[in-house]
């Protein structure tokens, strides 16, 4: 079976257990339990293979706990970051899950003891707070505590079910990859509730591949809005290769998705001390000041978001926001979103960012924020996108490329709205390699190319009232069907004169009837 074939397999038993155990709890709300039980035996089982170190006269799942030594405990925290006592582990929680009568709180007790190894080690604040939305008493689980155990167990045993393959080779890819299909999935299926956090991985991808374009190495890539860290996560995939040295950081005001981000670190094998994600409103309580610049930006921030604004008056003097002399409008922090990317961008960097289409020719302060940017030459590129690319929402975004190292004024618009940039799909439109590979050939040669790309100088960009939508300078290829007048014409007469003779030999023909 190819790799290709085993992971449409997982996926497909991900599923069926998604769809079997929820029973009469919302989609939406118990995929947190499914999510968080592969979260619990991936880390059980990385925990187990760190301890076993390749030895195989050991099983730490069949040890017992009070073989572990102080010392044990300790180096094992301050590599790992958090620490499982054998009796902890998935693979024995769940082999007695079916007779336990305290399932429910055993587990909660587990989930506690491992988030508290953690306190007073330089992971805790990583560790802290990973299992707070897999509540088992919840009552979405049942009224009773027989009803809470069986769901319980139910979707233990079936994750236990699941074959990951050889833990080396394969287990961090599958155990990812299939986080991601089941958020994705949801996300698909609940609408704009459930996907607004969630970038597909095809324009992450594309996204990811934007941003570290032309770098060999980067000291660190930025999620401003990293919902659950599909954006950074595609630029640890993609990019294996180039040495991504500090880690990866990201902010989430979202409780949910930020422990969802988090768990995707750790399910992606990126250790406590390579990711730093925060929680927290961004526009308003930024973190991470102290360690930009950033030689990467991904970002895909909320569409037209309310914020503060002009109500607070600080902010015009905040120093993300200062230097364009306005705020975004408080209806639309779009702009809030880009200048504060902007400002956490390093000399070096670029900054990929998905921004709504409107920001890109109202007036208003959204103009002044565009003139403060291509006066001070910041833009790079503007690429319009396909719609129906994302769960929750048809309308066609835009990508917005900023740079600061750019070695000229002009700026690159690029229309990838047309069938030769994406595939249709069920539910939503599919952008393959072919096609991010081609947006990328057109991005890196900078280029003219009819009716998709052009280059256009800052003076005609001025001219344009600093507009920046790519219609305005990409002419779309007319697929009007062209029509000669003069043989179109030719053609009627052709058939008036063949009606008229049918019609004599008609009336002849009735005319002789008659007689």
């Amino acid at each position: 079976m190819t790799g290709q074939e085993q992971r449409a397999a997982l996926q497909r038993k991900i599923w069926d257990i998604a769809n079997d155990v929820r029973g009469s709890v919302d989609g939406w709300d118990f995929k947190q339990y499914v999510l968080g039980t592969l979260f619990y035996r991936f880390i059980s089982e990385n925990f187990a293979a760190y301890i076993e170190a390749d030895d195989e006269s050991i099983n730490y799942a069949g040890l017992p706990d009070d073989v572990v030594t102080d010392d044990i405990k300790d180096d094992a925290i301050k590599t790992k970051g958090y620490f499982i006592y054998p009796s902890q582990l998935f693979a024995n929680v769940a082999k007695n899950a079916n007779t336990n009568d305290s399932l429910n709180t055993d587990l909660a007790q587990v989930f506690a003891a491992i988030e508290s190894s953690a306190n007073g080690y330089p992971s805790e604040l990583d560790i802290k707070g990973l299992f707070a939305d897999f509540d088992t008493t919840s009552t979405r689980l049942g009224n009773t505590v027989t009803e809470k155990n069986s769901r319980l167990a139910k979707v233990l045993k079936r994750v236990a079910e699941l074959d990951f393959g050889d833990f080396h080779n394969s287990q961090i890819d599958l155990f990812g990859d299939a986080y991601e299909f089941l958020i994705s999935n949801y996300a698909a299926n609940a609408g704009k509730s459930g996907g607004e956090f969630f970038t597909p991985q095809h324009v992450s991808k594309l996204i990811a591949q934007l941003a570290m374009h032309g770098q060999d190495k980067v000291n660190k890539i930025y999620d401003p809005a990293c919902g659950s860290g599909s954006l950074l996560l595609q630029a640890k995939k993609h990019f294996d290769a180039h040495i991504i040295e500090e880690g990866f950081f990201g902010q989430e005001i979202n409780h949910t998705t930020y422990n969802l981000a988090r768990m995707n670190m750790f399910l992606h094998n990126i250790n406590y001390d390579k990711f730093n994600i925060q929680r927290g409103d961004t526009l308003t309580h930024p973190h991470f000041q102290d360690d930009k610049p950033f030689d990467a930006i991904v970002s895909n921030p909320p569409y037209s978001v309310k914020w503060i604004g002009s109500d607070d008056p600080t902010l015009i003097n905040d120093d993300r926001f200062a230097p364009a002399g306005v705020l975004a409008p408080k209806s639309k922090a779009d702009f809030a979103f880009v200048l504060h990317a902007l400002s956490y961008l390093s000399a070096k960097g670029r900054a990929a960012i998905v921004c709504f289409p409107g920001i890109f020719y109202r007036d208003g302060a959204e103009k002044k924020i565009r003139q403060y940017l291509v006066d001070n030459n910041y833009v790079e590129t503007v690429i319009a996108l396909a719609s129906n690319l994302f769960y929750g929402t048809t309308i066609a975004v835009t990508i917005l490329v900023l740079a600061k190292n750019k070695t000229d004024t002009a700026i690159q618009f690029i229309d990838a709205t047309g069938e030769e940039f994406f595939k249709k799909a069920t539910n939503t439109n599919l952008m393959t390699d072919a096609h991010i590979g081609r947006v990328m050939e057109i991005f890196d040669r900078k280029k003219d190319v009819d009716h998709v790309a052009a280059s256009v100088p800052y003076e005609t960009v001025v001219e344009r009232g600093y507009n920046l939508s790519v219609s305005s300078y990409v002419e779309p290829l007319d697929t009007r069907v062209v029509v000669n007048i003069d043989e179109l014409n030719a053609e009627i007469r052709t058939t008036v004169e063949k009606i008229d003779r049918l019609r004599t030999d008609i009336d002849a023909i009735i005319a002789e009837i008659d007689a």
